[in-house]
């Protein structure tokens, strides 16, 4: 039996244009996009209707999982808790990020991850999530187990995504040593002595380790299907590397200049919806909004506060003359998906899945009304 649902008197944000009409929903799947207002149906009162958002990169389930230091939460009780967050946010399709390589940042010892997938493959098969729930391995190459705890997913198809990181210093993120001591000397108390042989051992594991493994990491991804994602490059070579392995996504570069050549190379960039929100990045680095100007901004992240994902293309629509609210909206939706192959969602077309997000906004953050998955209520 067929079933149809008819969402009406909405103003609907397509790919390149926000117009008024209603969406007709059969079985799961946009029927059918109309510019006339059904005398039937579900009344939006004008709201938006946007297409379910996609999410990349979210640190949020870790977040769950270990609520403080050394504390480790029940695995389902903590996928459901962060489940429940980001429907609600909007998101209808999340690639939760597993980290990978234990540091001296309370990482997870090998096993820890490959139980939170286990679990999250065992909620989905009871029916407990709202979102479409995907992996994304966070690598650190730098640790010299992350090969060990990569070998956990190597018949996961679970797994999407998988990006390459080294949080060393002098390296990406932390090119100048004023950001990294206040980053972990300064919030860890360390002295001087302590944080000079934290610094000192970190360099060493970087460069003993992060080119191999970085290069076994994308050769097995590239084997796989799995999309790679470089992270904070900061130089042209950096860029040059990324290429050469066949990354499709740039996650949080740290210079303009990397970030224009990441674009120019094809691959989708990507920063915080945090930054955008916040107008400015926690850490130091270059602003979200300032890549948006430039023209190359494709994609946004919520990173660590899901709510951000729609607030912030609503902040660069009000904000950046060049940029209307459906271009911004692709930042979160078409252009996210596009990037890891995702064909069947992350726009309001006939035959994409009814992944659906009712907002109603007049000024300031937006309230996300209601959410549907696969033409079913979720939030």
């Amino acid at each position: 039996m067929k079933t149809e649902t008819v969402l009406t008197n909405a103003r609907l944000v397509l790919k390149d244009q926000v117009i008024s009409g209603a969406v007709v929903v059969r079985d799961g799947v946009i029927a059918e996009i109309s510019e006339s207002h059904s005398g039937g149906g579900l009344d939006m009162e004008g709201d938006y209707l946007m297409p379910g958002l996609v999410e990349l990169h979210t640190d949020h389930l870790e977040a769950h999982y270990s609520p403080r230091p050394g504390v480790r939460w029940n695995a389902i009780s903590a996928i459901q808790s962060h489940d429940a967050q980001i429907a609600s946010s909007g998101i209808t399709t999340v690639f939760d990020c597993l980290r990978l390589g234990s540091d001296e940042d309370d990482g997870f010892k090998v096993g820890e991850m490959r139980a939170i997938a286990d679990a999250l493959e065992a909620a989905r098969s009871e029916n407990r999530l709202r979102a479409d729930h995907l992996i994304h391995l966070r690598c650190e190459v730098s640790a010299a187990d992350v090969l060990d705890h990569f070998a956990d997913f190597r018949t996961d198809g679970q797994v999407r995504l998988a990006s390459l990181m080294d949080h060393a210093p002098g390296q990406r993120q932390f090119q100048t040593m004023e950001q990294y001591t206040l980053y972990y000397k300064t919030k860890r108390g360390l002295s001087d002595e302590a944080f000079a042989h934290f610094v000192a051992r970190r360099q060493d594991a970087s460069a003993r380790y992060s080119d191999e493994h970085r290069k076994a990491i994308a050769n097995a991804c590239a084997e796989r299907g799995i999309t790679v994602a470089s992270h904070d490059d900061a130089t042209l070579d950096h860029v040059a590397e990324a290429a050469g392995f066949g990354v499709r996504l740039a996650e949080f570069p740290t210079s303009v200049e990397a970030a224009r050549a990441s674009h120019d190379a094809g691959m989708s960039v990507l920063m915080g919806a945090p930054n955008v929100v916040r107008g400015g990045s926690h850490s130091g680095n270059i602003a979200a909004a300032d890549l948006a100007r430039k023209g190359v901004l494709d994609v946004l992240s919520s990173d660590y506060v899901p709510f951000s994902l729609i607030h912030a293309p609503f902040v660069l629509a009000d904000e950046i003359e060049d940029i209307d609210l459906a271009s911004a909206i692709r930042l979160v939706t078409a252009t996210p998906a596009e990037t890891v192959g995702l064909d069947d969602r992350g726009s309001l077309e006939a035959g994409k899945r009814a992944d659906i997000v009712r907002v109603h906004r007049k000024t300031g953050v937006p309230v996300v009304r209601s959410v549907w998955r696969q033409g079913e209520r979720v939030a």
